[in-house]
């Protein structure tokens, strides 16, 4: 979406148009004129604001959606207000510290997901939503420890140091030995292959019988691959929080668009493609209106 330049304005439009743009997302409600000169941040009366606006709607900036009801910016006038004249704030103190906390803690990496999408919506009073990245890390190390007759716990280390760590039902006849003999293959036919490299040279080496691995400890290699691949397919794509935060009093005047963005984020699939565009891009994307199909 292009914009028109704004140096096709006068300082007084500019003015004029920046105060009904963070009207109109502070209030989400259409600006009039009266509420302009009331607020004593323009020097003008109001049928001088109400012929600024008059031109700024001529120019595709601003629309009214009823003849008394005032003005409100059009996805033309967002994107010349985003583009030429938003300030980015940067993060307080305090919000630094609390987002240090929160995320600071070790843990696996979906409860880090979580608390990053609850922080979002903490912090911009909107839904935050973050989208799991879709590579696959390359592994370190894997190491099995018996909890019981019957479980083994795996620990899987990435090169990056993420780690995970699932559970894996243990075969009747597995004993200690075939525990440690089962973390030493792995490991050495893992390291810095991704889970899905790691799983192929391995079930191929098994089946080929060069593997020089016990019955035991190759079922228990099977059960860990297996696990862990079903595990990453289930990953969810994205993670939403704060989905209440749409419901504000002025988005309940169009309760449809509302219920019909819930179901959008409740498939998810419309969202993971806005921020898979925006994850490409060289920096910080804002997309407004008819850019993307959620608000279009």
């Amino acid at each position: 979406m292009n914009s028109p330049p704004l140096n096709d304005l006068t300082e007084r439009a500019r003015e004029i148009f920046r105060l009904v743009v963070e009207g109109y997302l502070d209030s989400g409600s259409p600006v009039g004129s009266k509420a302009l000169a009331g607020e004593g941040r323009v020097n003008l009366s109001p049928a001088s604001i109400r012929n600024v606006l008059a031109d700024l709607e001529a120019r595709g900036l601003l629309s009214a959606p009823h003849t008394s009801a005032g003005r409100m910016p059009t996805d033309t006038g967002l994107r010349l207000f985003v583009d030429a004249m938003m300030q980015v704030a940067e993060p307080t103190r305090e919000e630094r510290d609390a987002i240090e906390q929160r995320l600071g803690e070790p843990g696996p990496i979906e409860r880090a997901l979580e608390e990053t999408s609850a922080l979002l919506s903490d912090l911009s009073g909107a839904a935050g939503m973050v989208m799991v990245p879709t590579r696959e890390p390359r592994l370190a190390q894997v190491s099995l420890t018996a909890l019981d007759t019957h479980r083994v716990l795996a620990v899987l280390v990435g090169e990056d140091g993420q780690i995970e760590n699932r559970i894996i039902a243990l075969p009747a006849e597995a004993l200690g030995t075939s525990l440690e003999q089962a973390s030493n293959y792995l490991t050495a036919r893992s390291a810095g292959r991704t889970l899905a490299e790691a799983a192929s040279a391995v079930e191929e080496e098994i089946a080929s019988g060069k593997s020089a691995l016990d019955e035991a400890s190759s079922d228990l290699v099977r059960r860990g691959l297996a696990t862990w691949s079903e595990d990453a397919a289930k990953r969810p794509v994205m993670i939403v929080r704060g989905q209440a935060n749409l419901l504000d009093e002025a988005a309940l005047g169009d309760i449809e668009r509302v219920r019909s963005l819930l179901d959008d984020l409740e498939s998810k699939q419309s969202v993971a493609s806005l921020l898979e565009r925006a994850r490409r891009a060289e920096a910080m994307r804002i997309f407004i209106g008819s850019e993307n199909r959620l608000f279009s």
